[in-house]
């Protein structure tokens, strides 16, 4: 994870501020924008600490819809209220992500980032918990008839992730197919007393691999199911920002890395093999949110992280 990590962080200064400007135009919008659910049909699944959403906040919803359409087959519902943009992204017939477009004020500069979604069963409640524990509120817990209960919050070293108690259910503990979203992993300073942090707040397993001569390596668990990894930040970056990165499964990395570059984004780290016998790779989008790709062979959902 060193290359992924030095990349990534070399793209970060930005981050902070167009996520919460996102939210906060979101939940400004909140009487007239109709959030879709993240669950077509609904299910009565719950599953308590398991990424079951994302949200990319850009500058350029057009340009956003071109470059990941083209790479994934990714199709969009545009949904429009109030001046606030938004598309539901589609693969084959079910929600997996969604766009929402952030106007930046002329002269400034910032560009895109997703925003990773827990699952809870009580965004108050876990709202609390998190702030108990160090936690910064950046947004407070708003409802959406269709979407459910939300909130923004950057944990207690900085990385910004979002809490959602989903009025459709959560997605299936199953293997997702190419073009879904796969694996989520927290690079951040200190990863024992992070994956402490969200141990608390999802009753999380932690596991501990054995430390390498980068940084520490932890598993985190619930149900049954590995949900995300915790892992050092580069020590040849001591002022990066922590944050969360999250990767989207496809059948052949080296092909869809070539594929970004051809549609405007960048390839930030070349496919690479992976401990558990997939590969990955780093990428970015033409306006800067980057995101990872995972070639995973298995036919079961993961119980190990890249």
């Amino acid at each position: 994870m060193r290359e992924l990590d030095r990349s990534w962080n070399l793209l970060r200064p930005v981050l902070l501020a167009l996520v919460i400007l996102g939210a906060a135009a979101v939940q400004a919008a909140a009487a007239q924008l109709q959030l879709p659910a993240i669950v077509e049909p609904a299910s009565h699944e719950h599953h308590v600490g398991k990424v079951v959403f994302v949200e990319l906040v850009t500058p350029d919803l057009a340009a956003a819809k071109r470059f990941y359409g083209g790479l994934f087959g990714w199709t969009f519902r545009d949904i429009n209220a109030g001046g606030t943009a938004y598309a539901e992204v589609m693969l084959a017939g079910q929600p997996i992500a969604g766009l929402f477009q952030r106007t930046v004020p002329a002269g400034e500069h910032r560009q895109s980032a997703w925003l990773t979604y827990f699952s809870v069963q009580d965004v108050d409640a876990a709202t609390e918990t998190a702030l108990h524990n160090g936690a910064k509120l950046l947004f407070s817990p708003h409802s959406f008839p269709d979407r459910g209960r939300e909130a923004v919050l950057a944990d207690p070293q900085g990385a910004v992730f979002a809490l959602l108690a989903s009025a459709s259910g959560d997605p299936p503990d199953l293997l997702v197919d190419p073009g879904q979203w796969i694996w989520s992993s927290l690079i951040t300073r200190d990863p024992a007393t992070d994956a402490a942090f969200y141990q608390k707040l999802f009753n999380y397993s932690v596991f501990a691999l054995p430390p390498g001569q980068h940084g520490q390596h932890f598993i985190l668990a619930s149900g049954g199911y590995a949900r995300a990894s915790v892992n050092s930040l580069p020590a040849s970056r001591p002022d990066a920002h922590p944050h969360w990165l999250n990767y989207v499964r496809v059948e052949n990395a080296t092909a869809t890395a070539a594929r970004v570059a051809a549609l405007g984004g960048r390839v930030l780290v070349a496919p690479r093999a992976e401990r558990n016998g997939g590969t990955i790779a780093l990428v970015a989008d033409p306006l800067g949110a980057v995101f990872g790709l995972l070639e995973w062979p298995g036919t079961a959902a993961r119980e190990t992280s890249p």
